[in-house]
């Protein structure tokens, strides 16, 4: 398997674990958007630290491309974030996680379009065994009975579009700015414009709970710079349509982890989900025949 394969299946990994330091934020009185707006904060600080020691090169960018940092940022990051936890706050999340992984077919579509990446048989059937994975996975089928509205599927359609964003942009950056660049860029255009909406000045208070801090920091380091930065890298070598089903292993890690740490129910479908994701990826990274 290629090295930028291998960076964006542990991105996805690294993102599954947004569960485990969302739950320390809201446990410290803190919302779903007001952890986006520290995750983002705290992300773009420590990642441009590490970059002003490390590569200050990164640092520079032309001023007139500020319009493609603000796509990644702000048309895909933050908006995808938006319409994930408004689903989540309209229906459940089993829903808007299921609803936000049909990105892999936003990003097949505009890759063909843009890109004139081929739409092979073997893609269309990692796509169909991914979404019926995650709708295993998420328990949404064939325990959920719940009935969905059309605002919430707007809302879903919205993040699964957002997020597939993030390749269709990046892709384009990467012919002049390395993943580096396109990685720091991306999180203060998101953390700029989140801040303002989460209304987080009216929960200083929280702040002062040490679970809001060690949640923020797990998100915005671990969860949100760290991945980024190896999707992006991995976006270098790889297609976009193929990385966007590889990144679907994040409800694998995310369910694995709920199983083994917060020890959530493991249920056949479950398994059978995990199962499914897990094989998607093997197919997608069969050697192509001649």
């Amino acid at each position: 398997m290629k090295k930028a394969y291998l960076n964006i299946i542990l991105a996805a990994c690294l993102w599954g674990c947004i569960g485990l330091f969302l739950k320390l934020l809201t446990a410290a009185g803190l919302t779903s958007m007001q952890g986006v707006a520290l995750r983002s904060l705290l992300g773009g600080l420590f990642y441009g630290l590490f970059l002003l020691f490390t590569d200050r090169q990164a640092l520079r960018i032309s001023p007139r491309d500020w319009y493609c940092f603000f796509g990644t940022g702000v048309c895909s990051l933050l908006f995808f974030n938006w319409c994930y936890f408004n689903a989540i706050t309209l229906s459940s999340m089993s829903v808007a996680a299921v609803l936000l992984y049909t990105s892999p077919v936003f990003v097949t579509l505009m890759s063909a379009l843009l890109f004139q990446e081929a739409i092979t048989p073997v893609k269309i059937a990692a796509l169909a065994i991914t979404f019926a994975g995650c709708t295993l996975v998420t328990g949404l089928f064939p325990l959920g009975q719940e009935s969905i509205s059309l605002r919430v599927i707007l809302l879903g359609l919205g993040s699964g579009f957002g997020y597939a964003l993030y390749s269709i942009f990046s892709k384009f950056i990467l012919k002049k700015y390395s993943s580096s660049t396109i990685t720091f860029y991306t999180i203060v255009f998101c953390a700029l414009f989140s801040v303002p909406l989460s209304g987080i000045q009216n929960s200083l208070t929280a702040l002062t709970d040490w679970r809001a801090w060690a949640g923020a920091l797990g998100m915005g380091v671990l969860c949100c710079a760290l991945p980024y930065h190896l999707y992006t890298a991995g976006l270098r070598e790889a297609e976009p349509g193929k990385a966007a089903i590889l990144s679907t292993i994040e409800p694998f890690a995310a369910a694995g982890l709920g199983i083994l740490v917060l020890h959530e129910a493991v249920t056949p479908y479950k398994l059978l989900g995990m199962a499914a994701i897990l094989g998607a990826v093997l197919l997608l990274n069969l050697p192509a025949k001649k």
